[in-house]
């Protein structure tokens, strides 16, 4: 019996040095938010990076391709690229962080009313929101967009902002829903606190992480949604750059076969939502995680 098995002592611990321990990076987008970041604090500092007037028309050097003068060339009215692309950046995260802004404030309203009130109104509200969640959300915007009239980096914001709230809000119902019994919230009331106070108090610090990850993403919608717009023709004015204005000259581009006026727009707005999308799918799973140590 002794000779087959041998009696052990506690296993003597590995030196903390020795021991596999993963780094602080792993698992997390460090390269996207590295290069968002890049992206971002080019477009603050585009008078530095770019001095130039991205809105000049030089009618001497039109369609000319990346050279020494024109670091990534020139459009078809002869304005540089170079220029455009970080002062166009600006219109674009405005109006992605702004849109994102207001459709989150909207969501987070609605989605409380509704998972505080009674059962007949909840539900009503909750039919509204499904009967928007139908309409196709492009739709909406060129529709509301038409009503508006002339297009602005506001207006667009605007619009995209009314009109990309309803999913979002359905998760702060469900959210509001199983936290509007918890004993910190019934003490609040009792206490005579008030409706805002609560949601700013107590219920938004307890889901604000669930809706985090589509927060992030109502920015790359956003971003998305004015790139379709002004390559449909119907975003901003011409004397107003962004990315998806400069899109909008592809036809132009595919005939004069000047492919920088479309590939290195397009390029920077790929890979900035391509970041965006790598950073709220890491919220994603982060929420998800934590839901299941639950």
């Amino acid at each position: 019996m002794n000779e087959r098995f041998a009696l052990v002592g506690i296993r003597p611990q590995i030196p903390a040095e020795l021991s596999c321990s993963k780094k602080w990076y792993t698992g997390k987008p460090v390269a996207a938010a590295v290069l968002l970041g890049i992206i971002v604090l080019g477009c603050l500092l585009g008078g530095v990076i770019a001095p130039g007037d991205p809105g000049y028309m030089d009618l001497e050097n039109c369609g000319v391709g990346p050279c020494r003068a024109f670091l990534f060339g020139t459009d078809t009215m002869g304005r540089d690229i170079f220029a455009m692309i970080w002062h166009g950046g600006r219109a674009s995260l405005f109006i992605g962080l702004a849109s994102a802004a207001l459709s989150t404030a909207i969501a987070i309203l609605f989605g409380a009313v509704s998972g505080c009130a009674p059962g007949w109104l909840d539900g009503l509200l909750m039919r509204l929101t499904e009967i928007l969640l139908s309409i196709p959300s492009l739709l909406a915007v060129v529709l509301l967009q038409a009503v508006l009239g002339e297009a602005s980096a506001l207006t667009i914001s605007l619009v995209i902002g009314l009109t990309g709230w309803t999913g979002m809000a359905k998760i702060v119902r469900a959210e509001v829903r199983q936290l509007r019994s918890s004993e910190y919230v019934i003490a609040a009331r009792c206490m005579g606190g008030g409706f805002f106070h609560i949601l700013w108090r107590h219920l938004t610090p307890n889901f604000v992480s669930s809706i985090m990850f589509m927060a992030v993403m109502n920015v790359r919608n956003a971003i998305a949604a004015e790139s379709t717009l002004s390559f449909m023709g119907i975003g901003l004015p011409l004397d107003v750059v962004s990315w998806g204005g400069m899109l909008s000259l592809s036809e132009k581009a595919l005939l004069t076969k000047a492919w920088w006026i479309i590939l290195i727009p397009g390029a920077f707005l790929v890979v900035t939502l391509l970041c965006i999308t790598s950073l709220g799918d890491y919220l994603r799973k982060n929420v998800n995680r934590k839901e299941s140590n639950l």
